[in-house]
C-alpha cells in the first residue's frame, strides 16, 4: 500500500470522527493516528484527543495564623 492510500483513509476516519459520539471519536482518532503514521505524516489525532488538564489551585493563607 502506498502513502496516498493511508493518507486518504486517515482523512476518511477523521471525517467520521467529527460526527461521532465522544467514546467512538476517541477510538476513531486512535485509528486515524495509526493510518497517519503509516502514511508518514505526523499524527493530527493525538492533538485532537489530548485534553487540557486544569492547573492545580494554590491554597494561600492556610495554616499561617499560628493557631492550632
Amino acid at each position: 500500500m502506498d502513502q496516498e492510500f493511508y493518507s486518504g483513509f486517515a482523512q476518511l476516519v477523521h471525517d467520521l470522527a467529527e460526527k461521532a459520539d465522544p467514546f467512538t471519536r476517541k477510538r476513531l482518532m486512535e485509528l486515524a493516528s495509526r493510518y497517519d503514521a503509516l502514511a508518514g505524516n505526523p499524527s493530527r489525532a493525538s492533538r485532537m484527543i489530548e485534553r487540557q488538564l486544569p492547573l492545580p489551585r494554590a491554597v494561600t493563607g492556610y495554616g499561617q495564623s499560628g493557631e492550632a
